[in-house]
């Protein structure tokens, strides 16, 4: 029998949540100057209710939805980490918050100095001196990079329509390979679960445009060979491109120009302060190599001589804009904040802390769940349910029980190398403590698996919402509450 979905309704004729002033001007003066067509024939069918119930009611949503406030949030590749509240404060302030994105230059010299000078740090964290922080999210930023690319080779005549990315890449680089009209071509990580410079040189051609990279992979191990996969693919006229979703392993460590890498996006929103779920907003701006800063899109923050920032429009090399206005600018705001609290040994620390909490939680793990791959990971690292599968448990399964113990399911089924994988990411800013609980929870859902994987395959057990036919939800894409 279908479940009778009931709609509850809060509303009661006569209350209300707000105060508003009496109105200076009458009715009929003020009906006077709102065109008749534009006037209600009825009223809004607007819910009467007390503020206080008003306030209970979102509250009471907002803590059914699980969030980084509420607890750990171990999705990995996504950098799911605590970020400062203060940042938030930061981006608040009425002269960034009511900044109109086409306010002339000379009224916008505090917004341009923070664009400028976020644009000097990620330049040095990256090691890549030409940046643009116009991109809004992270496949933005490698659309905007492979957009970049593309231009660099027009401009020496090539035709090359080929991308070379490694089968543990992020799937938003094939898909910003497609957007572009280009091909990719999958290599395969060997058995250390990195990519051999002799596989990548066996495919890179003169139609090859470059590789695509993530380092570290989405394994959360350490391209080790990236400095001669570099050289191959530079002696055969391509370029390297590093996808920046795991710069959290990274800050201070390792620079990418300094190996060779010529373009990379930064995930702002992941790496230097909001969290991502939801959709966003981001933040995913460029970097470059010297020689390719004509390609940014326009317009470019520059300095002129006497210290003025001004946007440039005159770049005839440039691809051109990649969104109506510069960027997402209050999340540039908040990268800021983050950037100037930490400075460079405190971002250092952030990557330091993230690797060993990794590799921490890891040796906990790995007694219970296989191990596919067993080197020192960095920032993240990918656990295999295979065992558990074999009892009748699959990944899914495990997730849908963290839940009832209020932790966010890492992330499931990837990277698609892996069978039954889970990719795990613990950041910086969890304790000890925390680490040990997600551990304890993982070694008691394995011993469920073998005493009781009833409980795991009908998991979740106490959350606001049960296992949902996720089949039906692909499907039919409706998400009203009303039937």
């Amino acid at each position: 029998m279908k479940e009778k979905i009931t709609i509850y309704q809060k509303a009661v004729a006569g209350r209300k949540g707000y105060n508003l002033p009496e109105p200076k001007k009458s009715d009929k003066e003020i009906l006077a100057v709102i065109p008749e067509k534009f006037r209600r024939s009825v009223d809004a069918a607007l819910p009467e209710i007390s503020e206080n119930e008003v306030v209970r009611h979102f509250v009471g949503l907002s803590v059914k939805n699980h969030h980084i406030d509420k607890g750990f949030y171990p999705l990995g590749s996504c950098t799911m980490k605590y970020n400062p509240k203060i940042n938030d404060v930061a981006a608040s302030l009425p002269g960034f918050l009511y900044q109109h994105p086409l306010a002339p230059c000379h009224t916008a010299a505090g917004c341009l100095q923070i664009i400028w000078e976020t644009m000097q740090y990620l330049g040095e964290i990256s090691g890549l001196p030409g940046v643009s922080l116009q991109p809004v999210a992270g496949a933005h930023g490698e659309f905007t990079g492979l957009l970049i690319m593309r231009a660099y080779h027009h401009s020496r005549g090539q035709k090359r329509d080929k991308i070379i990315i490694p089968d543990s890449a992020h799937g938003t680089n094939p898909a910003s390979v497609s957007a572009l009209g280009w091909t990719a071509v999958q290599v395969k990580s060997n058995e250390k679960g990195v990519i051999a410079p002799d596989t990548v040189a066996a495919v890179m051609t003169d139609d090859v445009a470059g590789i695509m990279m993530t380092n570290p992979n989405t394994l959360g191990l350490f391209e080790s060979n990236v400095a001669e996969i570099v050289e191959v693919v530079h002696n055969r006229g391509g370029l390297i491109y590093l996808d920046g979703a795991n710069l959290n392993a990274n800050l201070g460590i390792f620079r990418p120009g300094d190996v060779g890498f010529d373009i990379m996006h930064f995930n702002l929103h992941k790496t230097f302060s909001t969290p991502h779920g939801g959709g966003g907003p981001g933040a995913g701006g460029v970097a470059v190599t010297g020689e390719l800063e004509k390609f940014l899109p326009l317009p470019v923050l520059e300095k002129k001589d006497d210290g003025t920032l001004f946007f440039n429009y005159d770049r005839p090399q440039s691809i051109g804009r990649v969104h109506a206005f510069y960027g997402n600018f209050l999340n540039i705001v908040r990268a800021y904040a983050y950037l100037k609290a930490l400075g460079g040994k405190g971002l250092r620390r952030v990557s330091e802390n993230a690797v060993i909490n990794a590799n921490y939680l890891k040796t906990l793990v790995q007694e219970y769940y296989e191990l596919p791959y067993k080197a020192h990971c960095m920032h993240e690292f990918v656990v295999s349910g295979n065992r558990q599968k074999k009892r009748g448990v699959k990944t899914l399964d495990i997730s849908k029980r963290l839940l009832d113990f209020g932790v966010h399911p890492p992330t499931n089924y990837f990277p698609l190398i892996v069978p039954e994988a889970l990719m795990i990411e613990p950041t910086e800013t969890e304790s000890r403590e925390i680490l040990d609980a997600f551990a304890a929870f993982m070694k008691q859902i394995d011993t469920e698996s073998k005493e009781n994987p009833e409980i795991v395959t009908s998991a979740p057990h106490n959350t606001p919402v049960r296992r949902l036919d996720e089949i039906k939800a692909a499907r039919e894409l409706d998400v009203c509450y009303r039937e």
